[in-house]
């Protein structure tokens, strides 16, 4: 019945948000111990949704233990406090709570979601598991188990080993480098007490942005806010992650791996978040090839030739580098042919930039899809958060029309001149056909 009226309240809420994004009030509003959140209250369901990022991620990691945040982020539901990883999970079940925790290469993420009734139940819980995670011996091996099992499945994945072998090459000797997942050896170096140590540096309040969306007013979000974050310590003991540029370009890298289909990744150097460029890179971007079925690569390898289901990059913002990265899977035998596209087209977008009739539907497509990209209290939840880390305003939202309606012809082919016309750094894993590793 729980999990009836939940699915009820969610599409309920999807409902509700079908309104255009601009219609949304967003409340700043700063807790009792003095935590600031950002507030859309919306009462038309009785749910609440947060979501919330500690800066923090991977890149935290000691070279020699990587994976260890991931390796956090499975942990923290398997106990906390008084509770067990059996209770804990029979609490988050019996209330249909959902609450998960996920990791970037700058950030520790969260996000939770329950009924309006079970929101004190809710916030607790995820208290124990911020503020007093258990760690225990028995589950610490269940889930390095896990993690393990999860890494030798990926050795042998076309996808992750180019994915991994692109990252290493981009930025060697650098904390973005390591899969985020870590490698075998070091998850088998991770102990309780580096789990510990890692929630203590990197969970605390002043490395912290929230969002809440739903059935709940100001005052009584400050109250779960502290409920759920008053306790942490006060300021973070984060190590210093050093500024990098991304290396590697003009090379491609093959790693062989006998499967019928070659993984293609494909990168360069992209624009910081406050570039005054962003906003031109990212509609030029997408005209190239942002993930729609009209971008040049799209039509260019998909449509015309038929060699792969999909291709597509996309800009790529970190706290400390910015990168463009792309990736497609082809034939075998038709790999050198699908590069060589990918390399033709950006050089020509470099050179004579997008076409009128481009950019005005690209402006049309990205200003329609933000505003479906915000169709559930969660999504904007997210959406919310990241606006804060990217330190855009609380009146990004309705403002962004009018930025991307400022980028004129001239802006867009000076930034893809820019942005597109210093080479790319490939890796290719499979059995590809035309195409050899250069150093």
């Amino acid at each position: 019945m729980i999990r009836k009226l939940l699915l009820v309240a969610f599409l309920g809420l999807v409902a509700a948000w079908v309104a255009p994004a601009q219609a949304m009030t967003i409340q700043r509003i700063v807790s009792p111990s003095g935590i600031e959140a950002w507030l859309v209250h919306e009462s038309a369901t009785p749910l609440v949704a947060m979501a919330y990022a500690f800066s923090g991620g991977s890149a935290q990691d000691p070279a020699e233990k990587a994976g260890l945040a991931n390796f956090v982020s499975d942990m923290l539901d398997e106990g906390a406090g008084n509770l067990d990883s059996k209770t804990f999970h029979e609490r988050l079940e019996n209330h249909a709570i959902e609450m998960n925790f996920r990791v970037s290469r700058d950030y520790f993420t969260g996000s939770l979601r329950a009924l309006t009734e079970h929101r004190d139940e809710a916030f607790g819980l995820l208290h124990l598991a911020l503020a007093s995670p258990r760690f225990d011996a028995d589950a610490i091996e269940r889930v390095r188990m896990q993690e393990l099992s999860n890494i030798r499945r990926a050795s042998t994945s076309p996808n992750e080993i180019a994915g991994k072998l692109w990252w290493r090459t981009a930025f060697p000797g650098h904390p973005y480098g390591p899969p985020i997942e870590g490698e075998a050896d070091t998850i088998q170096r991770i102990a309780g007490g580096d789990m510990h140590d890692y929630v203590r540096r990197v969970f605390a309040r002043n490395a912290l942005k929230i969002a809440i969306v739903g059935d709940v007013d100001a005052a009584t979000a400050g109250k779960l806010i502290d409920k759920a974050f008053a306790s942490l310590p006060a300021a973070s003991d984060l190590r210093p992650v050093p500024q990098v540029a991304m290396q590697g370009l003009g090379k491609t890298l093959v790693t062989k791996v006998d499967v019928p289909q070659a993984v293609v990744d494909f990168g360069s150097p992209g624009l910081a978040r406050h570039d005054p460029d962003f906003m031109a890179g990212y509609i030029v971007n997408h005209i190239l090839g942002g993930g729609s079925f009209s971008s040049r690569l799209y039509r260019e390898v998909r449509e015309k030739r038929g060699l792969a289901y999909g291709v597509s990059e996309n800009l790529v913002w970190l706290r400390n580098t910015a990168i463009l990265l792309g990736g497609t899977a082809t034939r075998a035998d038709r790999t050198g042919d699908a590069i060589k596209i990918i390399e033709s087209e950006t050089k020509r977008m470099a050179a004579e930039g997008p076409t009128a009739e481009e950019l005005a539907k690209a402006k049309s497509y990205l200003k329609g899809a933000y505003a479906l990209g915000l169709d559930t209290s969660s999504k904007i939840a997210a959406q919310l958060v990241q606006i804060q880390l990217d330190d855009l305003g609380i009146d990004y939202i309705d403002k962004r029309e009018g930025m991307i309606d400022a980028v004129t012809l001239d802006d867009a082919r000076r930034v893809a001149k820019r942005l597109f016309g210093d080479g790319m750094l490939v890796t290719v894993a499979g059995e590809p056909k035309g195409v050899v590793s250069t150093e």
